[in-house]
């Protein structure tokens, strides 16, 4: 029996290859045993189960959909028909449209979608569904009376004694004591450009057009292409005006945090690199102070500052300022550390004094660094001022927080996301626009 012997490389070689493999297997076994423990510890499995989807799908559908509410009070047999159930959207003076009939007696019948129909005969309300029959409430102050067809309630209906909610793919319809509601919906956001109000209103954009170059003056003297703007822009649903200027607050916020920050960080920031600080002591503190600054989040510093100086996009702007002057001293001095002193003595050879020294030697060799981070974290802070400013009270996260809280103008959150979205795009592309022409030169 021979007794194979390896050279010493080729045995390192085996030794290093298993010492590598054991190593993957560890540390892939840690990521599996990672995983499991948060599975468990989350409550994933749990999570999933009581995740309901039909809640989903109506989330999803009121944002890509309006409905219309056709009310009757019950005590006065009174119909009234309004876009989002607001006086704001409320057919008053307009015609009312094709699927709802009133009649003389003062009864009327609503026809939805799939052959749905809804008919009011004096106090009873009948609700034909096909395929399953006619769903008959009669209201009264004793509660609501209610006829189903034979058979168990499907999952559909919701009945107890003083309310009777029935919800298809065609509409809604909701019976108590005091008034019955029908809710239609339709896609897209109703009202978006022109409310009831305005003689704008149903009209295509070809006859807009001829509106505004219309030699036929308005009655009260306005031009149509001035009215047709006031009527968009001041939009009492939608509020157009007032989006923009909380998206421009919105990017002030970050505007005045970022460079407020790095103004106060570059001159910090001397007094904190190695190379450049006057005293260790000195240095030691600035470096602390900026760990401080940047230890503490954002929102944190918001609330504290939002005590101290009340709600406003002011104290949001300071919020940024403080945590990003901690971010950026340390950059900057990190990045001042790293300067050549060649490029200096070069300067100082000329005669120039400090000041001048650090203007024509250090600045233009951080300036790339300098403009490169601060651009970014503009970019970055105007997210951020969104939640900010939802906690503050300024700018577009306001009016998405109290969007949000309503619980049913999912379509104005909608609208009020993708307007964040087209900002950070924005201010992704002026920043690169910026770091091209500033620090490439094209």
């Amino acid at each position: 029996m021979s007794n194979t012997s390896y050279p010493p490389q080729t045995a390192y070689a085996a030794s290093f290859m298993i010492r590598k493999k054991r190593i993957s297997i560890g540390i892939l076994a840690l990521i599996l045993f990672y995983l499991s423990y948060i599975f468990i510890s989350f409550d994933f499995y749990n999570v999933f189960r009581e995740a309901r989807s039909d809640n989903a799908s109506i989330l999803l559908s009121d944002s890509l959909s309006y409905k219309t509410h056709l009310t009757r009070d019950n005590r006065n047999n009174q119909f009234s028909l309004a876009i989002e159930g607001e006086k704001k959207g409320e057919y008053i003076d307009r015609d009312w449209p094709r699927w709802v009939s009133l009649n003389d007696n003062g009864n009327a019948t609503v026809i939805l979608e799939k052959n749905h129909i809804i008919s009011f005969n004096g106090n009873e309300v009948t609700f034909s569904i096909p395929g399953y029959g006619d769903i008959i409430a009669i209201p009264s102050k004793q509660g609501v009376k209610t006829s189903l067809p034979e058979g168990e309630i499907p999952s559909f209906i919701n009945l107890s004694k003083n309310r009777l909610n029935v919800t298809t793919p065609a509409g809604r319809m909701s019976v108590t004591k005091a008034k019955t509601t029908i809710f239609k919906y339709d896609y897209g956001w109703e009202l978006f450009f022109f409310t009831l109000t305005s003689d704008y209103y149903g009209k295509s954009f070809s006859e807009l057009l001829g509106d505004v170059f219309s030699s036929m003056p308005r009655a009260d003297g306005r031009s149509h292409a001035s009215a047709i703007f006031h009527d968009f822009w001041y939009n009492p649903m939608w509020r157009h005006g007032e989006v923009a200027w909380a998206l421009l607050e919105t990017i002030l916020m970050a505007f005045l945090g970022t460079f407020g920050a790095a103004i106060f960080a570059i001159l910090l920031a001397f007094f904190a690199a190695m190379n450049f600080a006057p005293s260790r002591i000195l240095r030691f503190l600035l470096r602390r102070l900026f760990d401080f600054l940047r230890g503490v989040d954002g929102l944190i510093w918001t609330i504290i500052l939002s005590r101290a100086f009340g709600p406003g996009p002011l104290t949001g702007s300071l919020a940024i300022l403080l945590t990003d002057t901690g971010t950026f001293g340390k950059l900057f001095s990190e990045a001042l550390e790293n300067v050549d002193n060649k490029q200096i003595e070069g300067v100082r050879s000329t005669g120039s004094n400090s000041l001048l020294t650090n203007r024509f030697g250090v600045i233009p060799q951080i300036m790339p660094v300098l403009l490169s981070q601060v651009l970014y974290y503009m970019e970055s802070n105007t997210r951020s001022a969104t939640v900010i400013g939802a906690i503050v009270g300024g700018g577009i996260g306001l009016l998405l927080t109290q969007a949000i809280i309503t619980q049913k103008d999912w379509e104005e959150v909608t609208y009020y996301i993708v307007l964040i979205i087209l900002m950070v795009i924005l201010m992704d592309t002026l920043s690169g626009f910026l770091r091209r022409r500033l620090i490439k030169g094209k």
